[in-house]
């Protein structure tokens, strides 16, 4: 089981954690973060059957292959804002975690923009 892997390693670096970061705080992030790079990694091997799976089902359903990208770029973004927060939270620096946060959901508005506008033609087409 692949998710054993990855509980053990987080496991582990916790208790590293535990033992290092009262001691040697900058060594604590270092280890946090590849930690999370592991993990990250790890997960990857996860997505892409699922995004090939999305990309035929998009196919199949006619819709264009530019809405199913915006999804997974928002989708992504999320994921990165949300990991780039924790991050900063475990450095102690949620100021710049906040920061994250919001240029997160700045940039989801941003790329939703298309998403939403074919929605209202399509609204609109049906009420003409």
């Amino acid at each position: 089981m692949e998710i054993a892997k990855v509980v053990a390693a987080g496991l582990v670096v916790v208790v590293l954690l535990g033992v290092i970061r009262p001691q040697r705080p900058e060594m604590g992030v270092l280890l946090s973060l590849v930690a999370g790079v592991y993990i990250l990694y790890t997960v990857i091997g996860w997505i892409t059957p699922v995004i090939r799976l999305l990309e035929d089902l998009s196919l199949q359903a006619k819709v264009s292959l530019q809405y199913l990208n915006l999804i997974l770029k928002i989708i992504g973004v999320a994921y990165l804002a949300e990991i780039g927060c924790q991050v900063a939270r475990d450095a102690g620096e949620g100021a710049i975690a906040s920061k994250i946060e919001l240029a997160g959901k700045v940039l989801i508005m941003a790329l939703s923009v298309p998403i939403f506008s074919a929605v209202m033609q399509a609204v609109l087409r049906l009420l003409a």
